[in-house]
């Protein structure tokens, strides 16, 4: 089963090693200036407000959540062939618009089948992620050499042929081992009431605002300064290999340094990593120390907040609970830091940009520091577990 749900990560990562890095550049071929390609990468972050919580809502009730993520794979693949039919702003907002409400809806669903699988042995949810990051690593540098030679022309061919490959492994993956069927009493909302909980969620969202900048313009950004394609390409995949290597240690982290102390070091880190591409992007050697800074901003944060989301949205939530992790992130801040960022690039310029980003980033430091302490939130209480 290791294999099986490795695959899918891999796939899944690869795609989006294939359309982070490289969308926004193929949106700047066809034309579109800085608020266009901003609005129209942050339609794949609007509909993640949405998308993931009505599909995890019905695999909560439905109980078959592989079928949910192979049913939503297969209808991403179609709908992303819509971008074969037209290269108008409105119709590529269309066709973005109907692939990610597909596209977004079977990660969340297929991380909750991950830890289901893995019952009490969580800790081992690392060595199954880094396969996704292992996808996007070969998907980044390989397409950085491809796109350089052939033309960027030939992406959205290469996108069809991974979501293809998303929906074909899910199919190897048999319906949920393991499941939790006993819980505390009360209905999600009061899971959502906790000061803590909401504390964690918040900064989820500013997170990923402050990450706004990074995902969509950073590809541009680099090479309007100098760095060839397939450069770009390897500095991606420098971030994810950092993020690798937290990966293979934070079963020994999180236990030992508990998830408050991991998550200010995280925000820390990240707000010195946008600092660094905002004024020192022309300074290689703090381009790439910016990258492995990626094993904060994106490793180390990302396994403690699954960890923390598993924990206290269980049992029939917990499609629901990676669903809210997933729309308030990676949905509405990375929403509201596309559309943003977009409009902040052109009026006050890239390193204005990226030092806002490091501001949003500072802020969700303090809400880490001032709300996650033992005493004040329940998610710091109790075992050595849950710290």
């Amino acid at each position: 089963m290791y294999y099986r749900l490795s695959g899918f990560y891999l796939f899944y990562f690869a795609a989006i090693g294939a359309l982070v890095p490289y969308w926004s550049v193929y949106l700047k071929f066809l034309g579109f200036g800085a608020e266009q390609i901003g609005a129209l990468i942050a339609i794949i972050m609007v509909t993640k407000i949405v998308a993931p919580y009505i599909w995890g809502w019905i695999a909560d009730h439905s109980g078959r959540r592989i079928g949910i993520v192979r049913l939503a794979s297969l209808l991403a693949f179609v709908a992303f062939g819509g971008v074969f039919l037209g290269n108008g702003f409105w119709w590529l907002a269309l066709v973005m618009c109907l692939f990610s409400f597909f596209w977004n809806a079977s990660l969340p669903q297929f991380e909750a089948l991950t830890l289901n699988y893995l019952g009490s042995e969580t800790h081992r949810y690392s060595s199954i992620r880094l396969w996704g990051s292992m996808g996007f690593i070969l998907a980044v540098i390989g397409l950085g050499y491809f796109l350089e030679r052939f033309g960027i022309v030939l992406l959205p061919w290469v996108l069809m042929l991974l979501f293809l490959a998303i929906w074909l492994s899910s199919l190897a993956v048999p319906e949920q081992g393991h499941v939790e069927t006993v819980r505390r009493g009360g209905s999600i909302f009061d899971a959502l009431r906790q000061p803590g909980i909401m504390a964690v969620l918040l900064l989820c969202f500013l997170m990923q605002l402050s990450h706004g900048p990074y995902y969509t313009f950073f590809s541009i950004y680099l090479e309007d300064n100098g760095y060839a394609r397939s450069v770009v390409g390897q500095l991606w995949a420098l971030g994810v290999i950092a993020e690798i290597a937290v990966f293979l240690v934070m079963h020994r982290l999180l236990p030992r340094l508990g998830a408050r102390m991991l998550l200010m070091v995280s925000l820390a880190l990240t707000t010195l990593r946008w600092l660094l591409i905002a004024f020192f992007v022309t300074h290689p050697a703090l381009v790439v120390t910016a990258q492995i800074l990626h094993a904060a901003s994106f490793g180390v944060y990302h396994a403690v907040m699954i960890s923390l989301i598993h924990k206290y949205f269980s049992g029939q939530y917990q499609g629901r609970g990676q669903a809210l992790y997933s729309s308030l992130s990676f949905g509405a801040g990375g929403a509201l830091g596309s559309f943003a960022s977009g409009y902040a690039w052109d009026s006050i310029g890239p390193q204005a940009t990226y030092f806002l980003a490091a501001v949003v980033s500072a802020v969700a430091l303090h809400i880490a520091w001032r709300w996650l302490r033992p005493g004040v939130s329940p998610l710091l209480s109790g075992s050595r577990e849950s710290v």
